[in-house]
């Protein structure tokens, strides 16, 4: 290639790349395949970092050619007021469906968490202060790194195994938190068990369902949940987040849940009548539960 057409090139990579943001960073590997993120920098970083995991009914596509989950419309309509706020946003993609079922997705997102605090230093943000947020599926899962243990591996070759994935505050939009009350959850592969006796539970199909419901882990060393969802939800019953907000308060976490009054599924709650500045919210509860230490 002549130097002249190289120097095209390049500019025309540095036009089309986003300023503030670095892209297709390394946070894992698994079998040899990157698992990448987006770090999305503040012009006047608070000193704060905030995981986002975007909807995608924890499916994505598998040509080579699809776009990223980490890097979709909603994963920048989020992104945007929060790095305005001063937070530093991680974005990522994560193992999916249809290849990839539970636990991987949840593996993933606790493996980012680990990788940022590991990093904490790098990215100029706290490692013992770490956020998450998320929509629908990406809901689901920023709401099991709030209620999972999250203990690293202290044995592990791998130092960033060895952090904890705990994050310290969570806004959660229109999240499935229960998989036992879903019909057929292609997430877990296969479908629970109507009922709940003693010969339901005790089949994998239950077990796993429970396994992966945030509020099968609610308890009392959860961090704050602002739960948004659309009480004309069709796609995750409004009642998911209701139940869930039930099980967060009985253990006396601090918990609220915004209802958007006929929102529907979607990022921007479709059909919502007078809607609420739910972004607005949204950065409000990490200024207050996750700035306050």
């Amino acid at each position: 290639m002549r130097m002249i057409e190289f120097g095209l090139l390049l500019a025309g990579c540095c036009l089309a790349a986003e300023p503030g943001v670095e892209s297709n960073v390394v946070y894992g590997m698994y079998s040899g395949a990157a698992l990448l993120l987006d770090v999305h920098k503040p012009a006047n970083p608070n000193g704060y970092g905030i995981i986002y995991v975007s909807g995608s009914g924890w499916t994505a596509p598998m040509a080579y050619s699809a776009p990223p989950l980490k890097s979709n419309e909603q994963s920048l309509l989020y992104a945007k007021p929060l790095v305005a706020a001063g937070y530093t946003v991680f974005s990522l993609n994560h193992r999916a469906l249809p290849r990839f079922h539970y636990p991987a997705a949840v593996e993933d997102v606790q493996r980012a968490v680990r990788f940022v605090r590991h990093n904490a230093a790098r990215f100029g943000i706290r490692a013992d202060r770490i956020g998450a947020a998320g929509g629908s599926s990406g809901g689901h899962l920023v709401s099991m790194l709030g209620t999972l243990d999250g203990r690293g591996n202290e044995g592990d070759p791998d130092p960033v195994e060895r952090e904890s994935a705990k994050v310290q505050c969570v806004a959660a939009r229109a999240a499935p938190t229960d998989l036992l009350k879903a019909a057929n959850n292609p997430f877990v592969g296969m479908r629970p068990p109507a009922g709940d006796g003693a010969e339901q539970r005790s089949t994998i199909e239950y077990r796993t369902a429970a396994e992966a419901s945030p509020i099968t882990h609610v308890s009392a060393d959860d961090p704050p949940f602002l739960l948004t969802h659309g009480d004309k939800d069709s796609t995750v019953p409004y009642a998911q987040s209701e139940e869930f907000e039930k099980a967060l308060r009985g253990a006396d976490v601090t918990v609220r849940l915004i209802r958007v009054e006929g929102g529907g599924h979607g990022p921007t709650f479709p059909g919502a009548v007078n809607p609420p500045d739910y972004m607005g919210e949204m950065v409000a509860w990490f200024n207050r539960y996750l700035l306050k230490q």
